[in-house]
């Protein structure tokens, strides 16, 4: 259903490389603290339905079972696009595409990982996974009931028609993530850190900590355990997720971000997050200034 399609390209195919090396990363705001995602590296086929705590907001995410659900480190892939994609704003392009022509060594590079022939293989089951997973959920989804989509529409390996040699791939982003990224205050910069969190719930609990906690000043930004569980969308029991989360605190080893464990008079702990600027890998763009840079340019 979701191979890859193979294209043979002239000599005049106008390949689109962005410079990457200053490639800010950014992550859209809205996929940060839903469970739109598996935690696990295993294949996961059971569905993720989730709704928000005053019952407004839910998500339904379901897999192929041939390729299994797209996981928190396939989502990778469409934090470099999206980078790309707020990287063109902020240079003042004013057609921004929603089909992207890569390199995947740039790809794998950028996003922290090797770039062995095992690595192709594996970049291109994540890319199946994005395609092949569906999401069906109400946030933004506007005068409809829901929206419906796959995070990318289908992507395409590139070759040159004369000497057979690969010319990248492109990558048709769903029109959901495209214009989420590019309206006003879509994106939260994050660590390049982030990509080395070996844990999918670390990882998930970094996006967690930057959505909630980046901007909440001294104070932070507090969650109880329950409502967190909810929120991750992850498989297995509540007690064993508690447990994972208590050493995660107790670890504090998040990028750019303290965990502390606090009393509840309801009976289960907080977990609270503050932003610790000291614990960052490099410098983060003010989110201001991310949002100027998307404002400035209109949608396709």
């Amino acid at each position: 259903m979701s191979k890859a399609r193979t294209q043979a390209v002239g000599e005049q195919f106008d390949l689109f490389l962005p410079y990457i090396a200053d490639l800010n990363f950014r992550d859209q705001r809205e996929m940060m603290e839903r469970p739109f995602f598996s935690l696990a590296k295993s294949k996961r086929v059971k569905a993720i339905d989730y709704s928000s705590p005053d019952g407004k907001l839910w998500v339904h995410v379901s897999a192929n079972p041939d390729y299994g659900m797209a996981t928190i480190w396939d989502a990778d892939i469409l934090i470099y696009c999206a980078s790309m994609l707020a990287d063109m704003a902020r240079r003042g392009q004013n057609d921004i595409p929603r089909k992207l022509h890569i390199m995947p060594y740039d790809l794998l590079r950028a996003i922290g990982r090797p770039t062995t022939g095992r690595a192709y293989e594996l970049l291109g089951q994540a890319l199946d996974r994005l395609v092949s997973t569906t999401i069906k959920t109400n946030i933004r989804a506007e005068n409809r009931r829901e929206a419906t989509f796959s995070w990318l529409d289908g992507w395409t390996q590139l070759v040159d028609e004369r000497t057979e040699r690969s010319k990248g791939m492109t990558l048709e982003l769903s029109n959901w993530f495209y214009e989420g990224v590019l309206m006003k205050g879509g994106v939260l910069a994050i660590d390049r850190a982030y990509f080395a969190i070996s844990g999918g719930r670390e990882r998930w609990l970094y996006k967690v900590a930057r959505k909630h906690a980046g901007g909440a000043g001294e104070g932070g930004f507090a969650i109880s355990m329950p409502v967190l569980f909810e929120k991750s969308g992850a498989e297995g029991e509540y007690r064993r997720f508690k447990f994972e989360i208590l050493k995660l605190a107790e670890k504090d080893a998040l990028p750019g971000y303290d965990l502390t464990i606090e009393p509840s008079v309801r009976g289960e702990p907080l977990l609270r997050m503050r932003r610790n600027d000291a614990k960052a890998e490099g410098a983060v763009i003010r989110d201001e200034d991310c949002k100027r840079q998307i404002e400035m340019t209109p949608l396709r």
